[in-house]
């Protein structure tokens, strides 16, 4: 597997690429941070580590771009550890946050968590799969899902939330379920991670014509409410 690295301190970034190389995983460690896009492109690369402050734009901003035409996982590495840069960093398509300085083992965590979830669990399927269910249609190979003639390409996160909600329907799932269950990790996940991937679910059910389709139980999790006939 391939990570593209973007992180200028040079020092940091040396130490990174080493103890990934240690696991095996192929690094591309890039030290020209105005072509960030083009380099991500002829990399090929699996997943992204991604710095917030560096030269020319940030990491939010070329976030944005790589999420243009790729559904690689993207794990912020910053210092900056206040709580509404994790939560733009989630809004911007990133998939998980750690806050500088980390460690390694939580680092090599996370990297394996997101790698099994994108690649490992489906890269042998030789049909794609289709989840239906009250007139929605997911497809969670592509990450897209249909309704009322309408399409929305979802993240990762998105995409697994909505497929296990659309598993259980329409039973109750709890907030720590999920939590396990998507994120592997669950005692390195800030739980508002799960709030801020939810209300960006909801936001493109609502643009399917799916207003108040994601409903919040209060003390116990959340379920999908479909009135639409099959």
């Amino acid at each position: 597997m391939k990570i593209f690295l973007v992180e200028d301190d040079t020092k940091l970034r040396g130490l990174i690429k080493t103890h990934l190389e240690k696991y095996q995983y192929d690094v591309c460690a890039i030290d020209d941070f105005e072509k960030v896009g083009e380099l991500f492109e002829k990399s090929e690369a699996h997943l992204i580590l991604m710095d917030i402050n560096i030269p020319y734009f940030d990491g939010f901003y070329w976030t944005t771009q790589i999420r243009k035409k790729s559904k690689s996982p993207i794990i912020f590495i910053s210092a900056r550890d206040g709580q509404m840069d994790q939560v733009m960093a989630l809004e911007y398509g990133g998939d998980d946050y750690l806050v500088k300085p980390f460690s390694y083992e939580l680092l090599i965590a996370k990297v394996k968590s997101h790698l099994r979830r994108a690649y490992g669990e489906y890269s042998d399927l030789k049909e794609e799969r289709i989840i239906k269910q009250k007139g929605i249609t997911f497809y969670p190979e592509r990450l897209e899902v249909k309704c009322n003639n309408q399409t929305e390409l979802l993240s990762q996160k998105e995409g697994q939330l909505l497929e296990t909600l659309l598993s259980k329907y329409p039973e109750v799932i709890s907030r720590q379920e999920l939590l396990a269950k998507i994120w592997d990790v669950e005692s390195f996940v800030d739980d508002n991670t799960l709030s801020v991937n939810m209300t960006r679910l909801r936001k493109k059910m609502d643009c399917l014509g799916l207003e108040d389709s994601i409903l919040t139980v209060r003390g116990k999790g959340y379920r999908l409410v479909l009135s639409m006939s099959e």
